[in-house]
């Protein structure tokens, strides 16, 4: 295998990777590798190493990944895959978070109510921070990565501990809620969920010297969630599925608009701001997905997720197993355990299915709680043009919506159920994961079917995409898990691929 001179030192080999079939797609492969891809694009995979409870972290700057093997945290060189440092915790870890500035490192131990903090620069310093009786149920940094949240058993305060100071602040009545803390994007302010008096609150604090700037109630019944804009001067508050009601707060606390689409019926599922600020989409229980506007508030369109797909401008790629052609004379009785498994050993392909095209629907349980349906997963690409969305209700299919015409652009039904999906974050490239041996990769020339290596291996998730280090060639690293290990995955560029691009012929990854 050919790599080029700035790819990792540990690429061992390729996947296979297939393409979506048909004229369409085929035609605009080279092309969607060098737009998409960049020129000779290739996928990369390292060795399996061992991992603990799905621990494993990029560091900001992408020049690290931090990975736990029960009350070990190994850190490694993100090119190499080398161990940098090698650090032992008092107890099983159970939460890693890099700082801001990928210079510290924490751990969490829930069990014993500690937190042990880590550096990169001085590997002999360390901090152990504990919470007592109170116990410790969460903990997070503060964007400046001097300061450590940590929330208490029951939600009973949040205890903000200087790393440089050693001082310690206290921030009462936090709610358990979905998504109860949320900072800026400039990290000068943080918005905190509280419940005091049967009520909801929302308190803005200013992260300098974590005084409080704006206190003020919101009219919800269970306020569910907040989440700032990326630019930092809107605030989004909804309630509980049981209440339709999604509430937009200026930075001084005033309420700038209230939406609610319906009534009486199983509200808002989730919610996404645009990378711009310019959208807000609101994914609701009646799977539908309402885009709302920053000038005005109101809805701009909605999004249905019909079940058949009639229009023939919508292109609809179908995963397919492909089988691999029998060879006389050297078949094995009985066939060797890594070939049973059906999901380690078959690989699929994507295939552009003719409208009407009719989708696997999943019936909800009226009897239980939560049910499967509306919109349990929406995220926007980071050029804003394109929004990725997932329907409970047809939980083998990925809808793309191309937000400057407001329309669907493609649907990817897969095998399987579709566990997450995620945005290159540099570029409009999607990964999609179904928990099986390959990662589904779309762009918006086409799709391709990944498999990862190593027999009888499943991929549990695909969960971060490492930012790239300045000055360094633009490859993407992501890692992706398996039972009691993770593999590193590599994109990269090399020579060799330009010259199969340049003959027209399909490249093998």
């Amino acid at each position: 295998m050919h790599a080029s001179a700035r790819s990792p030192d540990w690429l061992r080999r390729s996947s296979s990777v297939t393409s979506g079939r048909g004229g369409a797609v085929a035609a605009d492969w080279a092309g969607w590798v060098s737009r998409s891809w960049g020129p000779a694009a290739a996928m990369n995979f390292s060795e399996v190493f061992k991992l603990s409870s799905l621990l494993c972290k990029f560091s900001p700057d992408g020049k690290y990944l931090a990975s736990c093997v029960q009350y070990r945290l190994v850190v490694r060189d993100a090119n190499t895959l080398q161990i940098c440092q090698l650090y032992t915790c008092l107890d099983q870890i159970q939460h890693i978070e890099w700082s801001a500035d990928s210079l510290f490192i924490l751990c969490a131990l829930y069990k014993r109510g500690l937190v042990q903090v880590w550096s990169l620069e001085q590997p002999e310093w360390h901090c152990k921070i504990d919470e007592g009786s109170a116990g410790l149920v969460a903990s997070c940094w503060s964007p400046d990565g001097r300061h450590i949240l940590n929330t208490t058993e029951f939600h009973l305060r949040i205890t903000v501990w200087s790393l440089c100071t050693k001082s310690v602040s206290y921030i009462k009545y936090p709610k358990a809620c979905q998504q109860g803390i949320t900072f800026t994007r400039d990290g000068r302010y943080l918005a905190l969920a509280e419940r005091r008096d049967c009520k909801d609150y929302v308190s803005i604090l200013v992260c300098s010297d974590w005084q409080l700037l704006r206190h003020f109630d919101t009219d919800t019944q269970d306020l569910a969630g907040i989440e700032w804009a990326p630019n930092g001067c809107v605030l989004a508050a909804w309630d509980s599925c049981l209440e339709y009601k999604i509430l937009l707060y200026s930075l001084d606390g005033r309420l700038l608009s209230t939406f609610c689409a319906y009534e009486w019926s199983l509200g808002i599922k989730s919610v996404a701001w645009s990378p711009s600020s310019q959208f807000l989409a609101v994914g609701s229980y009646d799977g539908k997905v309402r885009i709302l506007n920053h000038v005005t508030w109101k809805m701009i369109t909605e999004f249905g997720h019909p079940t058949t797909i009639n229009n023939p401008k919508i292109v609809v790629y179908k995963e397919a197993e492909k089988s691999p052609p029998l060879v006389l004379g050297r078949l094995a009785f009985p066939p060797p355990r890594a070939a049973a498994g059906p999901l380690s050993s078959t690989e699929s392909e994507y295939e552009v299915a003719s409208v009407p095209v009719s989708l696997q629907t999943l019936k909800p349980a009226a009897d239980r709680a939560n049910p499967r349906i509306g919109i349990g997963a929406l995220a926007f690409s980071p050029d804003n043009c394109f929004l990725a969305t997932r329907s409970d209700s047809v939980p083998t299919a990925v809808w793309i919506w191309d937000i400057q015409k407001l329309r669907l652009l493609a649907v990817l039904e897969q095998l399987s159920a579709v566990r997450c999906f995620q945005w290159d974050p540099r570029q409009a490239r999607l990964a999609i994961c179904t928990g099986g041996g390959k990662v589904y990769l779309w762009s918006p020339a086409g799709c391709v079917s990944v498999q990862v290596p190593g027999e009888g291996e499943r991929k549990r998730g695909c969960e971060q995409t490492r930012p790239r280090a300045e000055g360094e060639s633009p490859s993407r690293e992501a890692p992706f898990h398996k039972p009691q290990g993770r593999r590193v995955c590599a994109l990269d560029w090399g020579p060799r691929r330009l010259a199969s691009q340049a003959r027209g012929s399909l490249p093998t990854c």
